[in-house]
This record gives C-alpha cells, structure tokens and sequence, in this order.
C-alpha cells in the first residue's frame, strides 16, 4: 500500500479500535524507528483526530484510539469505504472494557502479519476486518459475528493461493461446552440460504436459491480458534473439547466434512509463527500438529 505512515495509523486504528504505539508501530510496518511512529500518532491528537488512555494496573498499558472526528475522517479512506463502522465513537471507559479481548485479537492478527512479511505473503494490516457479522437465518438478530475475517494471499513457486479464514479468540472466559458451540453456528451459516419474499414453489427448471456466503466468499473461509488466558493443560482440555464437539454434534460434523478446522495456543503464534505445526485439525483421527495452511 502505497501511503503514508500517519494515513495508514489513521485507518488501523479505525480498522482494529485501539492499540499501543508498538502495536501500531508493527502493524505499518515502518522501517523507520518507533519514535516515529509516536510522533504520528502525536500529531494525530494534536489535530483531535487520535486520543490516549492509560489502562490501568498491572500494566498501565497507553491505548490509542480514534475520537468521533478521528473517525468521521477514517469512514471516507477508500480502503474502508465497504466496511461497516460502529455508530459511536470510542470513549477511554469502553476502551478499557473491550481492551482484553480486543487486544487478543489484534496480537493474533500481529503474528499473521509478520509471518506474511517474512515469508513474501501478500498480507497487509487491513486485511484482518474485526467483528464480521452475517445473518444466520430471517430472524432478527439471529447472526454469526466472527472475532476477525482474515485474507490471505500466499505465494510460492507455484503461484499465488487465495486464503480466507474466520478467526474465533477465546480468553478462556467462557464454559468450554459454550465455546465448542461456535461450531455449530458456523455450520448454520454455512447451511443458511435465504428465500426471497413471495418466491414461487421451485420449478425443474428453476435454479435452487444458492446460499447466503456465497454472496461475499467463492469459497467457505476456514475457521480457527485461537485460545489463550488460561494454563496450558487448560488450553489443551478446550482443544480436545472442541475436537469432541466436531466429531459428535452433527452440525458440527457436517461442517467438518467441508471445511477446514483447526486451532492454536496464542503465546504459541506469537513464539514460533502462524505458519509452523502448532495447530491442532479438529476434524479426523490424525491429531499431528501442522501449520495453518495444511488444516
């Protein structure tokens, strides 16, 4: 992406919510040194378009964020005119509700990110879209609202391979039997396919309604859960709790049929690399640990 450091800040930061100057700094990927970035980001206060909040202890991590003007300018960038904003600007209160499970996030999105970097993947800080939401049926509300959507463009000697994936962070903050479920509301997506109102009973000659992701996806993302906030052999219980769920709710085993699954420990993405055997498929009887891209 061909742009300036402080108009990429500008739209990290309206894309992803908040971060620290390190974040920010490792998500433009500026060559340059992180006092630059602060100075960036400085200035983008000095024009009230970027605020600061110190969390507090253990820690006293400095968050950015956007204020409402801050994102009245990011809503116009051309790299987010298709991506829905929330209705409100963040305040320093919400920020340090959300800041744990938010912050989660965009680590793991940070070790997608350098990864790519090394390896020559096309892969950029915006291509990682937090909270995606799609409908689940024609009831009102009923919907999947992902952690992230992730797309991912590897490229090797044979060429360049389009990747997707939804990405569900768990802190370990919710029942295992909860987090197992998720399964299956992706598998509802991935079965939903709406009907339009009034349509007239499908004739032979008439094609079948397709489903609704095929409407934003050529082909269903993989899902992977990225698990972090608890002990390892804690860890490793959600893990196998997830591959139960895969292998005995028959959502969930449908789902596996089609789509790959798999799932990681954070603190293991962020010392070895999203692309090393530090996942676990959740569908199969071969447990063996691979990268992301083998799933």
């Amino acid at each position: 992406m061909n742009v300036t450091p402080a108009y990429l800040l500008l739209a990290c930061l309206s894309q992803h919510r908040m971060g620290s100057t390190r974040h920010l700094h490792d998500l433009i990927g500026s060559s340059r040194h992180i006092n630059a970035t602060r100075l960036q980001l400085q200035d983008l206060r000095s024009k009230g378009l970027a605020d600061r909040v110190v969390l507090p202890r253990p820690g006293s991590m400095g968050l950015w964020y956007l204020t409402a003007s801050g994102r009245d300018v990011a809503s116009s960038l051309p790299e987010l005119r298709d991506q829905d904003h929330p209705a409100f600007a963040d305040t320093p209160a919400s920020i340090k509700v959300r800041a744990p499970h938010t912050l989660a996030v965009l680590r793991t999105h940070l070790t997608f990110l350098a990864d790519a970097r090394r390896h020559g993947d096309d892969y950029g800080p915006l291509d990682w879209t937090p909270e995606v939401g799609h409908r689940l049926s024609e009831t009102r509300g009923d919907a999947l609202v992902a952690d992230a959507l992730m797309r991912y463009t590897a490229t090797d000697a044979g060429g360049r391979t389009q990747l997707r994936a939804f990405v569900e962070l768990d802190r370990a903050t919710m029942s295992s039997e909860r987090l197992a479920s998720k399964l299956m509301t992706y598998s509802r997506f991935h079965d939903y396919t709406p009907v339009a109102f009034g349509a007239r009973r499908i004739s032979n000659r008439t094609a079948a309604p397709l489903p609704a992701w095929l409407r934003h996806y050529p082909v269903f993302p993989r899902v992977l859960f990225v698990l972090t906030g608890a002990s390892r052999p804690v860890l490793n219980n959600r893990i196998q709790d997830l591959r139960a769920m895969a292998a005995g709710n028959p959502l969930a085993a449908r789902l596996a049929r089609k789509v790959p699954l798999g799932t990681a420990i954070l603190e293991d993405l962020e010392a070895h690399g999203p692309s090393a055997q530090i996942w676990t498929p959740l569908a199969g009887d071969d447990t063996s640990a691979r990268g992301w891209t083998a799933l």
